[in-house]
């Protein structure tokens, strides 16, 4: 059958619900090679993951997914193979995290004004450690009674076009790969048909970041339908660009998504990684 792996996996350093050595244990289980660790705009898991696998047949692979904005969406970056111990990308990332700091606390203040009792304190005492994002949020509702499911946080609350959503401070996905070129690492745009864009703009999306040097799309994704593998394979070659492949998977955070096999069919060979880096 071939070695497999996952190239898209959150631990609980972000907004996944596994601790890094959990995906570590999962990997084993699930028969994993590899897989990349790629939480949001904090590479803190990385280097517990890698100390969990030594001495395992399992290779964790060091990556981020950035949350960038293009056409007022958020739209997300990976890079996959980066040095999380490069001073400037470090940098670099804790004026990420500021902007989202500010974030946070505009949709704490927003939540507030439409009547739920919610502070950064508590927020962060539930998720300690945590890089708190809208899926903290979402679940900080639910744990509290404000909504009955995570879903529907984001349709009331907490998504791109509810009351009390504040877009980050405009950190460009073209600023991202650079970024992640810089630092010797594979930049990927991730799950691109989730944002809604049309084909054109889409396209010009892929065209521009191509210019700034990206190097893949994930083609290979737990959510895809009917032929969107194929048409996303269509779009990187039109590109010159080459293919990856990722469950997303968040632990409970995504119910119905595994690592490694996502809703069940996902299926991702190891000469994809070996394909990127060539």
């Amino acid at each position: 059958m071939g070695k497999l792996i996952d190239l898209h996996v959150h631990s609980d350093c972000s907004d996944g619900t596994c601790s890094p050595e959990e995906l570590v244990e999962l990997a084993k289980q699930k028969g994993l090679s590899a897989f990349a660790l790629t939480d949001h705009d904090t590479t803190e898991g990385v280097a517990r993951a890698r100390h969990a696998a030594e001495g395992t047949e399992v290779c964790v692979i060091p990556g981020i997914e950035f949350s960038t904005s293009y056409e007022k969406r958020d739209v997300h970056v990976l890079g996959l193979g980066i040095d999380p111990e490069d001073e400037y990308f470090q940098e670099n990332l804790d004026r990420f995290r500021n902007s989202r700091d500010r974030r946070n606390e505009e949709m704490i203040r927003k939540m507030q004004e439409h009547g739920i009792s919610i502070t950064q304190e508590e927020v962060e005492k539930l998720f300690p450690d945590a890089v708190i994002t809208r899926a903290h949020f979402a679940r900080f509702l639910v744990e509290k009674k404000f909504v009955g499911s995570t879903n529907e946080a984001f349709d009331r609350y907490l998504g791109d076009r509810a009351c009390c959503f504040v877009p980050r401070e405009k950190v460009t996905p073209f600023q991202a790969v650079r970024l992640i070129k810089e630092n010797g690492g594979y930049a990927v745009l991730a799950h691109p048909l989730i944002y809604g864009f049309s084909k054109g703009k889409l396209e010009e999306l892929v065209r521009e970041m191509k210019k700034a040097g990206a190097d893949g799309i994930e083609a290979i994704y737990s959510q895809n339908r009917w032929n969107d593998e194929g048409e996303m394979r269509a779009l990187a070659k039109r590109h010159g660009l080459k293919i990856t492949g990722g469950s997303d998977f968040h632990g409970s955070n995504k119910p119905g998504i595994e690592m490694g096999t996502g809703k069940g069919n996902l299926r991702i060979p190891y000469e994809l990684w070996e394909n990127l880096r060539r």
